[in-house]
Formats: C-alpha cells, sequence, structure tokens
C-alpha cells in the first residue's frame, strides 16, 4: 500500500532525487533515475558562482534548472497531497478499497502540502529573477559597448 502523506515528503524531501519515483513505481522508473541529472547540473551551477563569481555564463543556465527541478519536484508533491483519496488508491494502490487508509488526508500530508507551496513558491521565484536579473544585466553591458 502505497501512503500518499509518504510520497508527498519523499516528492517535496528528496524529489530531486527521484525517490518519490522509486517509492510510487518501483526502481524501473526511468524518471526516477534521471531527475537527478538536472538536479547535479543546477548543484555543479551552484558550485560555479561561489568559484567563479556572478559572471559565469554557464552559471547562468544551470542555477534555474536547479530552481525549477525542485519547484517541480514540490509541484509533484502538492499534487499528491491534494489528489482524492478514490483517485489515489486507483491510481496507485488499484487493488485496495478506494476509500482505503494509505490513500486519507492526514495533517502529516497537509503539513507537506504547506511546506511545498512555501518552498516551491520561493525556490520558482528566486530562479525566475535570477536569470531575468543576469538577463538584462548583460543586455545593459551589450547596449554601453554599442553606445562607446
Amino acid at each position: 500500500m502505497k501512503s500518499k502523506t509518504v510520497a508527498t515528503w519523499l516528492a517535496f524531501l528528496g524529489g530531486a532525487f527521484g525517490l518519490h519515483r522509486f517509492y510510487l513505481r518501483g526502481f524501473g522508473d526511468i524518471w526516477g533515475w534521471l531527475l537527478p541529472i538536472p538536479t547535479a547540473l543546477g548543484a555543479h551551477g551552484i558550485q560555479r558562482v561561489l568559484d567563479y563569481g556572478q559572471d559565469d555564463r554557464l552559471s547562468w543556465f544551470l542555477v534555474p534548472l536547479f530552481g525549477f527541478t525542485l519547484a517541480a519536484c514540490a509541484l509533484t508533491a502538492i499534487w499528491y497531497g491534494l489528489m482524492t483519496p478514490e483517485r489515489w488508491n486507483q491510481r496507485y494502490n488499484p487493488s485496495a478499497d478506494p476509500h482505503a487508509k494509505s490513500g486519507q488526508t492526514h495533517w502529516g500530508t497537509v503539513v507537506g502540502v504547506v511546506f511545498s507551496l512555501l518552498v516551491g513558491t520561493t525556490v520558482m521565484m528566486s530562479s525566475i529573477v535570477y536569470s531575468f536579473q543576469r538577463y538584462f544585466e548583460v543586455q545593459i553591458e551589450k547596449a554601453r559597448e554599442i553606445s562607446q
């Protein structure tokens, strides 16, 4: 029996490593194995910012990739947490009763959804702001070069 609460927290805390996918679909899930790739690339981008500063152009692409991956996993946690018990059990516990306890929403599920919403929104907005800031700074630098 796959628990909705466990899946919500796994998507929130370990979603960037595919833990929720392995929990729900097993180790044969290809997307679960692919999720750590953008996470590792994004972590490499953060390391590049720390090593080379914010002017490193490769990090401009990699850092938002990390943020968008985390935000997508938080959105997945919200989706899991808000799924109705009938739909949850139909999808992940097909042999169980539609109203089985594993698909019910508990306080743990609600808290997981709230944290996912809070952190996911913050990470998504930060990634968008970082991307736009770097883009516009480059455009201003190019305009200054052209004007001189």
